[in-house]
C-alpha cells in the first residue's frame, strides 16, 4: 500500500492506515508464532497496526471491558481469533492467560498485545509470546523523502551508495520538533506543542502511577525528565543527570528517588537508551559500559527543555551536562537518526549499540550488530564530512577487520556517496530500511 501524501510532501496519518515499517516484520513472523507483544511507548501506533490483522478486540483501557476480564482473565479463550488484547498490563493476569492457552495450542497468529514491556509480576512468557520492539515513525514512514541507501544492503555486504535530497539542516530540524507519534502528525504550532506537554505531563500524572509508583511530587518527576533531556546523544553519568535536576536552589532528587524513575521510565519505553556494545572478541581496548542516552521521540526533549525549531536553529540550547559535537542540536540529530537507524536494524535482524573507549579517546555512534559482523555508523551535523569526522570509522574497521562490513556517516548534506577511504557518507533523509 502507498501512503498518500499532503502538499507538504509528509504522509497523512489521519486517512486510512498507514504500513510501518513493522508491518513487513509482523506479516512473516504471526502467521508462524502465536502470541506476539507490540512493546513501545504510548503514541507510537500500536494499536492500529494490531487492527490491521486482528477480528477480536479487547481494550483494556476502557472501564467496562476491563471489568470483564479483571473478574475472569480466561474469558478470552472464547474469542474470536485473532484477538488484540489493548494495553493488556491494565489487567496482568492476561499475560498468564495467553500463555496458558499458548501451551494448549502453539497455532500460528492467534494474539497480539500491546503494551509496556511485563512487569515483574508476569511470568516471563519465554518461548510462548515473542516481543516486538515498536518506536516512533521514522522519516521515510513520515514521507519526508525518497531513500535510496538501504542499510539491509549494507549490512549484506552491497556497498552501492549514491542519490540526491533536497532535505537540508532547517528540514532535520522541524522533524525533530514535530516528532514521530502518528496521531499528532497532522499538528502543528501552538497545538502541537500544547499535546506534546500533556504527553510529558501524564508520564507523571498518570503513567508512573499507573505503573505503581507513588509520584509524590510532579515536579521532581519533571526535572529529572528535563536534565534528562539535556543529556540527550550523551553518555552522562546518572549523577550527572541527578544533579542538574533541581527543582529549587536548594533541592534536587535523592538517588533513592532517581533509581526508580529510571527502572520504570525505562519500562515504560519513554527512555530509549543506546547501551554499550560488548564485542565477543575484544580487540578494542578497555571500552565504557556507560548507556547513551535517548528519549522516545526526539520531539519530547526539545519539548521538555521548552526549544522551538526557530531557537534550536539559532544555537539557543541548554547547559551541557557532557560536551558533545554539535551541542544539543547535533544531540537531536543523533537521536533522530539513532531513531531511524534502530527501526531499520531491527527489520534486518540486527542489534543497535554504540561503543566508546575509557576516557572517551575513541567513540563510534552506533555499532549495528549481525552475525555476519558490524557496520560502524557516525552522526554528523554538517553537510560536509573530513577526514577528522571519520577517524573513529577508520580506526574500527582498522581493528576489526573483516569483522567491520562497512562504514558510514549520516549527515545533513545533500549528496550521498562514498570516500577514497571506502567510508559511506549518506544524507539521513536517504537511508531506508
Amino acid at each position: 500500500m502507498v501512503a498518500s501524501q499532503d502538499h507538504m510532501g509528509t504522509v497523512d496519518f489521519m486517512g486510512p492506515y498507514q504500513r510501518r515499517i513493522i508491518d513487513d516484520e509482523l506479516d512473516e513472523l504471526f502467521t508462524q508464532l502465536p502470541a506476539i507483544l507490540l512493546d513501545g511507548p504510548k503514541g507510537v501506533g500500536k494499536t492500529s497496526t494490531a487492527e490491521q490483522r486482528c477480528v477480536t478486540v479487547r481494550r483494556l483501557d476502557v472501564e467496562a471491558e476491563r471489568q470483564v476480564v479483571a473478574a475472569d482473565p480466561s474469558v478470552i479463550a472464547g474469542d474470536a481469533r485473532p484477538l488484540l488484547l489493548d494495553e493488556w498490563q491494565r489487567v496482568h493476569p492476561t499475560w498468564d492467560a495467553v500463555r496458558r492457552l499458548v501451551d494448549a495450542d502453539s497455532t500460528g497468529g492467534q494474539f497480539i498485545l500491546t503494551g509496556s514491556a511485563p512487569t515483574k509480576e508476569s511470568h516471563s512468557g519465554a518461548g510462548r509470546i515473542t516481543s516486538m520492539r515498536m518506536r516512533a515513525l521514522t522519516l521515510p514512514e513520515r514521507g519526508v523523502a525518497e531513500t535510496s541507501v538501504s542499510l539491509a544492503a549494507l549490512l549484506g555486504g552491497n556497498g552501492d551508495v549514491g542519490g540526491r535530497t533536497e532535505i537540508a539542516l532547517a528540514d532535520y530540524v522541524a522533524e525533530m520538533v514535530a516528532g514521530g507519534f502518528p496521531g499528532l502528525r497532522h499538528l502543528e504550532g501552538r497545538a502541537l506543542t500544547r499535546q506534546l506537554d500533556s504527553y510529558i505531563e501524564r508520564i507523571a500524572s498518570h503513567d508512573l502511577p499507573e505503573a505503581g509508583f507513588a509520584v509524590q511530587r510532579p515536579a521532581t518527576v519533571m526535572a529529572w525528565l528535563r536534565a534528562y533531556a539535556a543529556a540527550t546523544g550523551t553518555t552522562a553519568s546518572w549523577e550527572k543527570i541527578r544533579a542538574h535536576a533541581t527543582v529549587s536552589a536548594d533541592a534536587r532528587p535523592a538517588k533513592t528517588t532517581t533509581q526508580p524513575y529510571i527502572e520504570l521510565l525505562t519500562a515504560l519505553r519513554i527512555l530509549d537508551p543506546v547501551t554499550a556494545w560488548i564485542p565477543s572478541n575484544n580487540h578494542l581496548g578497555a571500552l565504557t559500559l556507560a548507556p547513551c542516552h535517548h528519549l522516545a521521540d526526539p520531539a519530547l526533549a526539545a519539548r521538555l527543555v521548552k526549544r522551538s525549531a526557530t531557537r534550536l536553529l539559532r544555537g539557543d540550547a541548554p547547559d551541557p551536562l557532557q560536551p558533545r559535537d554539535g551541542g544539543f542540536l547535533g544531540g537531536l540529530f543523533e537521536s533522530l537518526a539513532t531513531l531511524s537507524v534502530r527501526v531499520f536494524a531491527q527489520a534486518s535482524d540486527a542489534r543497535v549499540h554504540h561503543l566508546r573507549t575509557e576516557k572517551g579517546r575513541r567513540e563510534v555512534d552506533l555499532i549495528v550488530e549481525t552475525d555476519e559482523g558490524v557496520l560502524g555508523v557516525e552522526v554528523k551535523l554538517g553537510a560536509a564530512v573530513g577526514d577528522n569526522d571519520v577517524r573513529h570509522l577508520v580506526w574500527l574497521r582498522d581493528k576489526l577487520g573483516d569483522e567491520c562490513i562497512d562504514t558510514l556517516v549520516l549527515h545533513t548534506g545533500p549528496e550521498a556517496y562514498r570516500r577514497t577511504d571506502g567510508v559511506a557518507v549518506v544524507p539521513l533523509a536517504l537511508l531506508g530500511p
